[in-house]
């Protein structure tokens, strides 16, 4: 009896022991899981809203800066408007004045800058050619396009007029197979053309 109750005593310590492991890895998993569940849905869905939000407004601060800039550039291409509603005829005598005289240095200076830009493509394609030549390298020309088979055969007909010799002689009657009156008729002094030259 004695045994069995060691047997016992002894499963009940591995029982124990058993439970504390148990609790320990319970303790430590709801540990892991505290630290892994700070971002919740809720909190999510929570920082994407504000995050939109700040998006939003930095986007419309953006919007308001640069038509704000644009306006200040078209006032100071312009000038500011003038009341011509208003105005006696001297003083729209003066501003059309002002804006012929605006218009006037515009053009000038476009046809200046219109110049310049013609200058430097100029001078960018004559640099761009000097570098080609150093570098050997050259802009193959486009090429048309040409079936190589039909100068194969004018080449061919050509030869063969050269060496048909049958269109170059002369036509010669024989006698073998002539009657005998063709043979009394008086023969003709004509020479041959080889005879001739």
């Amino acid at each position: 009896m004695a045994d069995d109750e060691a047997k016992k005593a002894k499963q009940a310590e591995i029982e124990r022991k058993r439970a504390e492991v148990r609790k320990r890895m319970e303790e430590a998993s709801r540990g892991k899981k505290a630290k892994k569940g700070f971002m919740t849905p809720d909190r999510k869905k929570k920082l994407r809203l504000l995050l939109r939000k700040k998006a939003a407004e930095e986007l419309k601060k953006e919007q308001e800066r640069k038509a704000a800039e644009r306006r200040r550039i078209i006032e100071e291409r312009c000038g500011k408007i003038c009341d011509v509603d208003n105005a006696s005829e001297d003083d729209l005598k003066d501003v059309i004045q002002q804006y012929y005289d605006r218009m006037y240095l515009c053009e000038s200076q476009k046809w200046d800058l219109e110049y310049e830009v013609r200058k430097r493509d100029w001078e960018i394609a004559d640099l761009n050619s000097q570098v080609n030549d150093l570098r050997g390298k050259f802009v193959k020309p486009t090429l048309k396009k040409v079936s190589k088979y039909e100068n194969k055969f004018a080449k061919l007909q050509k030869k063969a007029a050269e060496f048909n010799f049958r269109n170059q002689l002369k036509v010669v009657k024989k006698k073998e197979f002539t009657l005998e009156e063709e043979d009394k008729e008086p023969k003709k002094s004509e020479k041959a053309e080889w005879q001739k030259k």
